[in-house]
């Protein structure tokens, strides 16, 4: 009997799983694009993207700008506080999933929301929280198949992109072109659902306000009920 789990090292690797997988990462990166996006629009700052944070960080420390510093530093210790509580929640025996991420996730986006529409909180504030939810969402799935992957940033991905594109022009092997030609069509997918996700941020941002970070929370939630009725069910 197939059984479906999600972990921060793999899925179970089977053709089911793998099918999943992709659909997921995509997902999860259409949702951090999203974020992000707002992130850049609201608070003037990446909370996925670390690698602009740490360009402006040293940037800021050659020009002396405080103001950044203190802003970069925040939001890059909250991302990594946030990867090493999604790996240790994903290494915690007592948890046979990470189906519990995607709760604790949506319950910080949906805390945060309220607590923004009633109260005004200062966007150091905001980032950090924010910076925090997006490195605990990077740990739910780090692999399709034997591929590696990120979902809350994608230099990696591009790079990655690249490599298997190069492998799969210079090599004659069957069995390995057929890899490299996954690999890639996953990566360039998985690129594709970061860039749709940052694409309509500003667009609902506008319709919704003060409400745009609940619609990514509603749908890791809903993610969440969906997988956990495939683990149920298989």
């Amino acid at each position: 009997m197939k059984k479906l789990i999600i972990s921060s090292t793999s899925i179970i690797n089977s053709s089911e799983s793998i099918r999943i997988q992709e659909r997921l990462v995509i997902f999860l990166a259409l949702i951090a694009g999203y974020i992000d996006a707002t992130g850049l629009i609201e608070w003037k700052t990446y909370v996925s993207f670390m690698s602009g944070n740490t360009t402006s960080l040293g940037a800021a420390i050659s020009t002396g700008k405080s103001e950044i510093i203190i802003t970069s530093i925040t939001v890059i210790s909250c991302f990594l506080l946030g990867i090493y509580a999604g790996t240790c929640l994903s290494l915690w025996k007592r948890i046979k999933n990470q189906i519990l991420t995607f709760y604790l996730v949506s319950g910080i986006l949906i805390f945060y929301t309220i607590i923004a529409y009633f109260y005004n909180i200062n966007n150091l504030s905001s980032i950090a929280i924010v910076g925090f939810s997006m490195g605990m969402m990077n740990t739910i799935v780090t692999s399709v198949g034997n591929q590696k992957v990120n979902t809350d940033f994608v230099t990696g991905t591009l790079n990655s992109l690249a490599r298997n594109t190069a492998m799969l022009s210079m090599t004659d092997d069957k069995a390995e072109k057929v890899e490299y030609k996954s690999n890639a069509f996953h990566l360039l997918f998985l690129w594709i659902g970061f860039l749709s996700g940052a694409f309509i941020a500003p667009f609902l941002l506008d319709y919704f306000g003060k409400w745009t970070l609940m619609i990514p929370a509603l749908l890791l939630m809903i993610c969440g009920l969906l997988i956990s009725k495939i683990n149920f069910k298989n």
